[in-house]
């Protein structure tokens, strides 16, 4: 057996890691991307901590996860500079599972959900993101960046003398919301005076020595737990092999899988919209199951892309896979050998950072154009918000495509309308403007008047266009009508599709040189008049 040489190595790097130029991988670059995992590392702490509780679960259940899901998201991911790791959105699914059977159903539905993401890149599912319309992306980042926000509100909370949370009071109010406020402003300010050094590091640093220097009693990242631990361990999940187990297990890594895939092939879009860079939805599946298969087996609670950490890694300057690598790397270096000071970190320093994220990722430009948009973009924007903070991002994201897809439909079908004409001879032209599709098929038939039509009637479809089987079906009917009042009708501008697919109004087609060439939606059988197969 050959050792393999550099250049073999090299070649089995993904393409944007073999393609990168010594400007690239230059001095600068590379203490900026390290830099910025860094500081992601240091914000996913506190993150895959409380997420774990969400879930039910062990602090390090969630790290492991962080740490897995970061590492090979960051080698093999959809889009450079993206981050990965444990989420609320799927912890809040978990706790449910965990509660009723264990963490080793979690283990084994994580695998599941893994092989399911896996499959949905193979098929390559990941294109149909593109039928989320632009209102439902803003709607989605508001409401995502409302839930950063009341996520933080957590860390304004005590224990107090009864073991129950209250809120902050007093001067410790006082000191935690003066800490947060510097903190924001350093990462305000410190752009203006230097960058080589990321503001949300800067924050942290400074805040942090400030509270460690004078000894101030705040809450740390300690107190929320303890994040030292050894290496994950490889870790068949216990539970029975056998068709009661995938019963339970399989409705949840079905709504795991998809909250997964759909919270980071949106969030690969807006790292894109950010950084000016193009990425592969379908690759994102491929590495967000591969994440978490492996995050299974190794005892993580599984995980997907995280808007709130991509944000933070962009603006700290990290552009390439080596940030997101480094965050992941870092991130068990806490665990391993760095936990005990990782722990002093207050949590204020952290929750200046996520406030910060809340400010940058909210599109404050939608308080602007509300009134300028559509009432129905309007609607979707205010709604998909909505649903995101009171229910989750996956919810959310359906509903604001069937609301857009329904406006749509509507909108369409209230176009279609004829202009009419009659020439010297006494023939009426049937002008017919819209496209023509199961929602406009009513308002079609309303357009013609056979009893009180002249005994030949043109039907001209030159501005309109054929969709869909409903559309075949209203036009042969329309023929009927005439047919059976024994009056000439012709039908002109119909696609050579449509030539072959209508049966009874086919005999009435009329051809012209500048008829239209488009495909019709579906193909309609000549013979039986069934509805087949993708044309």
């Amino acid at each position: 057996m050959t050792t393999p040489t550099l250049a073999d190595l090299v070649g089995r790097l993904p393409a944007d890691w073999r393609n990168a130029s010594l400007a690239t991988l230059s001095p600068l670059l590379i203490k900026t991307e390290i830099l910025a995992g860094l500081t992601v590392a240091l914000a996913l702490v506190p993150e895959a901590v409380a997420f774990s509780f969400v879930a039910g679960v062990h602090p390090l259940v969630g790290l492991y996860a962080a740490f897995i899901v970061g590492l090979i998201t960051a080698v093999f991911g959809g889009r450079p500079g993206m981050i990965s790791g444990a989420t609320g959105a799927l912890a809040v699914v978990m706790v449910a599972l965990v509660a009723s059977h264990g963490i080793e159903y979690l283990f084994a539905t994580v695998v599941l959900m893994g092989v399911l993401q896996l499959l949905a890149g193979v098929f390559r599912l990941g294109k149909f993101i593109r039928l989320v319309p632009h209102p439902v992306m803003l709607g989605f980042v508001n409401g995502l960046a409302i839930v950063i926000f009341l996520a933080q509100m957590s860390q304004f909370m005590v224990t107090n003398e009864l073991g129950a949370k209250e809120w902050m009071a007093g001067l410790s109010l006082a000191l935690m919301l003066g800490l947060v406020g510097l903190t924001m402003a350093i990462i305000w300010l410190m752009p203006k005076i230097t960058t080589a050094i990321p503001a949300p590091l800067a924050g942290i640093g400074i805040v942090a020595a400030v509270v460690i220097g004078f000894g101030l009693d705040v809450p740390r990242v300690g107190d929320l737990a303890s994040i030292e631990g050894g290496l994950p361990l490889f870790h068949i999940p216990s539970v029975p092999f056998n068709l009661a187990t995938l019963e339970v297990i399989f409705p949840y890594a079905v709504i795991l899988a998809a909250i997964g895939l759909i919270e980071s092939l949106l969030t690969l879009n807006i790292v894109g919209e950010m950084t000016g860079t193009r990425g592969g939805a379908s690759r994102e599946c491929m590495a967000q199951g591969l994440a978490n298969t492996v995050t299974g087996f190794f005892g993580g609670m599984g995980g997907c892309a995280m808007i709130g950490q991509s944000m933070i890694n962009v603006k700290s300057g990290g552009r390439t896979r080596l940030s997101a690598l480094s965050a992941a790397l870092f991130l068990l270096a806490f665990i391993l050998v760095a936990s005990s000071v990782i722990e002093q970190i207050p949590l204020a320093a952290l929750v200046g950072v996520m406030f910060m994220v809340v400010i940058g990722t909210f599109a404050w430009q939608t308080l602007r154009i509300m009134r300028l948009i559509p009432l129905n973009d309007a609607l979707v924007i205010v709604l998909v918000t909505a649903v995101t903070v009171a229910y989750d991002l996956a919810i959310a994201v359906v509903v604001g495509v069937i609301v857009s897809a329904l406006s749509y439909t509507w909108t369409n079908a209230r176009r279609i309308h004829a202009r009419i004409d009659e020439t010297k001879e006494g023939v009426k032209v049937y002008q017919i403007e819209g496209p023509l599709f199961f929602g406009s098929t009513d308002g079609f038939a309303e357009v013609f008047t056979p009893d009180a039509d002249p005994e030949t009637v043109i039907v001209d479809f030159l501005n309109s266009r054929i969709a869909d089987q409903s559309a075949l079906q209203a036009i042969e009917d329309m023929a009927a009508r005439y047919q059976a009042l024994g009056k000439t009708l012709q039908l002109r501008h119909l696609s050579r599709d449509c030539h072959k697919l209508l049966n009874r109004a086919g005999q009435l087609m009329v051809d012209s040189n500048d008829d239209p060439d488009y495909g019709v939606a579906v193909e309609y059988s000549v013979q039986t008049g069934i509805l087949g197969g993708e044309h």
